[in-house]
């Protein structure tokens, strides 16, 4: 199923690159203490591009996430490795709901486990190996 959201063309049930690296540039900037105003001014790149980076609704070029990792004194590399990590988890959460469909999930939850009761052994009991 494809469908149409801001002018873009996405796979339903994907993980979009441009929404995660948006995430992961905006938790720096807030971990950081610091204003969108202030990153912009830094990197040297306009204020509303970077919100709409931060949103996942632009594409960042490689030169624009040079500047604007550069700007926020954290390595490219990290920043890309960071996106990694969170891809990789979207993709397994999405994978287990391809898997198990959510009525199923929801049931599942539901419904209680039993837990058979072992009794202790006593000292005198003797074991097999099958």
């Amino acid at each position: 199923m494809v469908s149409v959201q801001a002018g873009t063309r996405q796979q339903a049930g994907s993980v979009v690159l441009r929404r995660e690296l948006g995430e992961v540039l905006r938790q720096q900037r807030l971990h950081q203490g610091r204003t969108l105003r202030q990153l912009s001014a830094d990197a040297r790149v306009s204020l509303g591009y970077i919100s709409e980076i931060e949103r996942g609704q632009k594409e960042a070029s490689s030169e624009m996430l040079a500047a604007l990792s550069n700007a926020l004194e954290v390595p490219l590399s990290r920043v890309l490795s960071e996106v990694s990590d969170r891809m990789a988890l979207e993709e397994a959460r999405l994978a287990r709901e391809r898997l198990i469909p959510e009525e199923r999930r929801l049931s599942l939850a539901a419904q209680p486990v039993a837990v058979p009761v072992v009794p202790a052994r006593s000292s005198g009991d003797v074991v097999a190996a099958a």
